[in-house]
């Protein structure tokens, strides 16, 4: 099918040897290899994060990256915490990164409740679980798939703060 051929040689007790043979192709017809995405991590300036997270190794890794970017970090490990802290002192955050998935109140819960009470800090969500998103149909906040680089997290937390920061500006 490919112009090829395979040949094989076996000899009783010494077993078989299987050799393929394909045609080379010109390098004109091979795929084009997309760059990797090598954009670098967003240093985090102190940056204040919300971080809401229940699996405490995941927490871990999320604000120790973030940390060494320089991003400030308070960890919470379920919504209803988070929703109280964000509810006694908004100002203190620049922005919430939640996962969906917890417990009690879930990420999306905490999300929607920040939106509805005028709360003007962006969230982000995060998940591995594509079940999650689908048993609450669209998602219309930001959404980070895990497993995810710290890298990837910073651009995203950076874009939503700075964009935060522009639309206070101007409506100052």
């Amino acid at each position: 099918q490919s112009g090829g051929e395979v040949t094989v040689t076996s000899e009783v007790g010494h077993g078989s040897t299987f050799a393929l043979y394909l045609p080379r192709v010109a390098p004109h017809l091979l795929p084009q290899r997309q760059a990797p995405n090598t954009a670098p991590a967003v240093a985090g300036s102190g940056i204040s994060v919300l971080l809401v997270e229940d699996n405490i190794e995941l927490a871990n890794f999320a604000a120790d990256g973030l940390t060494e970017l320089g991003y400030s970090i308070t960890l919470v490990d379920n919504a209803t915490d988070a929703l109280a802290e964000l509810v006694m002192d908004s100002d203190r955050f620049d922005v919430v990164f939640s996962d969906i998935v917890m417990p009690g109140m879930t990420g999306l819960d905490l999300a929607q409740a920040v939106r509805d009470r005028g709360i003007g800090v962006p969230v982000v969500l995060t998940t591995g679980y594509s079940e999650a998103l689908s048993q609450d149909g669209e998602v219309d906040f930001e959404l980070v798939q895990k497993p995810y680089a710290i890298d990837q997290l910073s651009r995203v937390l950076h874009r939503l703060t700075r964009r935060r920061r522009v639309r206070n500006g101007a409506a100052e």
